[in-house]
């Protein structure tokens, strides 16, 4: 895929998100799309389904997600037909804290590891089974400095091309958009890898 211009692509389509959905489609290699069911995450999942219906959805659940995260996932997932496959830790939650206690702070040297085993290597393991060509990801230039920073099309250095149409969406827009697909939403959402806003997980770092 050495033959993709990325500065053409991000110039003529950063800026056109259902275009650059239908041009990362139009490619013919093997798409995911990566999805949190965090605020908005609807949109993405909306966008991309209803080109391509069976795109494989996938979803890291690290086990710390809130009730209402937990019912967004069903509800989101019926209403669009989603292809989704979960991704979960190699232990469960109560195995987890039974042994090393409660969720590790972030100022505690846990919490790499932590981070490790509920989003990395279900990531990595999920890359390995799905084998895509083409990422699609929900990343915003306003989530942290790191995103800010991205082009809308970038290809990584193990080849795949990965894609973010919404990176340059505001919340508004967002909105307005679940609004004229009647798209549910969710707020209650909480990332335990992150802690907190403008922080990386490290999942957009490491690939």
């Amino acid at each position: 895929m050495s033959t993709i211009d990325l500065a053409k692509i991000n110039a003529d389509l950063g800026h056109d998100a259902p275009g650059l959905v239908a041009w990362a489609l139009a490619l013919n290699q093997s798409p995911i799309v990566t999805t949190n069911f965090r605020p908005f995450e609807a949109v993405i999942l909306h966008m991309v389904a209803r080109v391509k219906p069976d795109v494989p959805v996938v979803w890291m659940d690290n086990g710390y997600n809130t009730e209402a995260t937990y019912r967004f996932a069903d509800e989101v997932t019926k209403q669009l037909g989603l292809n989704l496959r979960i991704y979960l830790p190699l232990r469960t939650r109560a195995h987890r804290e039974a042994v090393e206690g409660p969720l590790p702070g972030l100022d505690d040297p846990r919490h790499a590891a932590f981070t490790e085993e509920v989003k990395l290597e279900p990531f990595t393991r999920a890359l390995r089974e799905t084998a895509p060509k083409v990422w699609f990801t929900a990343l915003r230039a306003t989530d942290s400095a790191v995103r800010a920073q991205m082009d809308p099309v970038s290809i990584n250095p193990d080849g795949l091309i990965k894609v973010a149409p919404l990176l340059h969406w505001s919340s508004k827009e967002l909105y307005q958009y679940c609004e004229a697909h009647g798209l549910p939403n969710n707020f209650d959402y909480v990332d335990p890898t992150k802690g907190e806003d403008q922080r990386e997980c490290g999942l957009h770092i490491a690939h």
